[in-house]
């Protein structure tokens, strides 16, 4: 039986034979940007992605160089007709991950109440 998700089975195989990233998520959001002119008498259901990658694979790279790293391996993806349109990259190192997770773990009330801040 044919995958309902063949673009996805490429990116996901792609990134994880490259990367090995200890995280991977992939959200198809195909389906916010149909009515798009740029996407009128497209067939595919797989143009607009968000991947968010965590990876030992990006230690010593700037932002930009991950990217490129990325776009070089779907490259065929983004070049075919009815292929990735559009992909947004949120690509982290684990340290960076980890400081993220306690950055956010740090900025949480602790009694439950809501955080507020007041402008002087």
């Amino acid at each position: 039986m044919a995958s309902q998700t063949p673009m996805e089975d490429v990116i996901r195989e792609k990134i994880t034979s490259a990367l090995s990233p200890t995280r991977l998520e992939i959200f198809n959001d195909s389906h916010k940007h149909a009515h798009h002119k740029a996407m009128a008498g497209s067939t595919s259901r797989e143009t607009h992605f968000r991947v968010n990658i965590t990876s030992e694979g990006f230690k010593g790279r700037m932002q930009p160089a991950r990217h490129r790293l990325v776009y070089g391996l779907l490259k065929d993806e983004m070049a075919r007709e009815g292929g990735i349109h559009a992909l947004q990259l949120k690509t982290l190192t684990p340290e960076e991950e980890e400081r993220r997770k306690a950055a956010e773990a740090a900025d949480k009330p602790r009694d439950g109440s809501k955080a507020h801040s007041s402008l002087a």
